[in-house]
């Protein structure tokens, strides 16, 4: 069994009642490890009488929404009270097969065995969009996986990229200590957390929902609808000062910048007296930019930038550069 998550731990279970031999390889030092390193204030979507694995409720009080510590302890105490054989520390670097007979290499040996399970999960590297390679240094980036709380992120903008559940969660909780701009490239089908006084597991165990097989009608146009966002509304959000943007890509250069070769170039928009990159859906008339060097130093730039296109848009603000990535020091950066 390689993963001690929830799905791993309750086919260990299993395994126990039917008296197989088996380890169960955990990557981390503790289980429940993935939980207790994600943001401060994640619960559950799913109400407490839903959340326990086979043999063992999960210890709170109905239609309440566990947090991520106290899963994470659940899953310790799971593993304790079935004497589950957890190994520690004993990621999987490699899985062979050779005469009926698999090897699992791992720090602490190689592990044999007739039968593997995989358990790890979908999501266990985070994935940066291509777009952010092309940021200048001096603009923070963080992935999701690394997020905390509002107190740890530096006062001002803040871009969140993804509309899943996640997303709509951090930029909510963003939203009440700083300024917040939602990127959104899919819409995921959206539902209420609570319906007609139920919680939405409540409706999807009585429909049958819950237990349909993959294979069954109902499985399978479930699987084809995706992920769902579950409570978070963008209704909610917009309440809360969230401003929704479309998805931004861009080309990158085949090599990185240097002094003399700009990572990126803006489009350049004009509308009197300010010339700065394209507004999507803006039309005006067609714009030259002042002609020059693409370089740092060089790059043409318009005496006044009051375009909603870009930093500083207010008149008399710090000129914007439309055609490097990089600006001097103390100058706004292309938004």
């Amino acid at each position: 069994m390689i993963g001690a998550g929830q799905a791993g731990l309750a086919i260990a279970w299993h395994l126990r009642q039917a008296r197989a031999r088996f380890p169960v390889l955990e990557a981390a030092a503790e289980l429940g490890h993935t939980w207790r390193t994600r943001w401060d204030s994640l619960t559950l979507f799913s109400p407490s009488q839903y959340d326990g694995l086979p043999g063992l409720a999960f210890p709170a009080a109905p239609d309440t929404y566990p947090t991520k510590d106290q899963v994470a302890d659940y899953l310790t105490d799971y593993a304790t009270a079935f004497d589950l054989p957890i190994l520690l520390n004993s990621a999987v670097t490699g899985l062979t097969h050779d005469d009926g007979r698999f090897t699992a290499r791992t720090p602490q040996g190689a592990v044999h065995a007739r039968q593997v399970v995989v358990a790890t999960g979908a999501f266990q590297a985070p994935v940066l969009p291509e777009v952010a390679r092309g940021f200048d240094p001096s603009v923070t980036q963080l992935h999701g996986a690394r997020y905390r709380n509002p107190h740890r992120i530096t006062p001002g903008r803040v871009l969140v990229v993804g509309a899943g559940n996640s997303g709509l969660q951090i930029a909510r909780e963003l939203a009440d200590t700083h300024e917040v701009h939602l990127a959104v490239g899919s819409s995921p089908a959206r539902v209420p957390q609570r319906m007609l006084g139920k919680d939405l597991f409540w409706w999807l165990t009585g429909t049958g929902a819950m237990r349909a097989p993959a294979d069954s009608r109902l499985g399978r146009r479930l699987k084809a609808r995706g992920d769902l966002v579950i409570g978070a509304t963008h209704r909610e959000l917009r309440r809360a000062g969230v401003d929704f943007h479309p998805a931004w890509s861009t080309r990158r250069e085949p090599s990185p910048a240097t002094p003399t070769r700009p990572l990126r170039r803006w489009t350049p928009w004009c509308g009197p007296p300010a010339c700065a990159r394209t507004t999507p859906g803006f039309t005006s008339p067609p714009c030259t930019p002042t002609t020059g060097p693409t370089t740092q130093a060089g790059s043409p730039r318009c005496p006044a930038c009051i375009s909603s296109a870009c930093r500083g848009s207010a008149p008399g603000d710090p000129p914007c550069w439309d055609s490097s990535s990089t600006t001097p020091p103390g100058w706004p950066t292309p938004s």
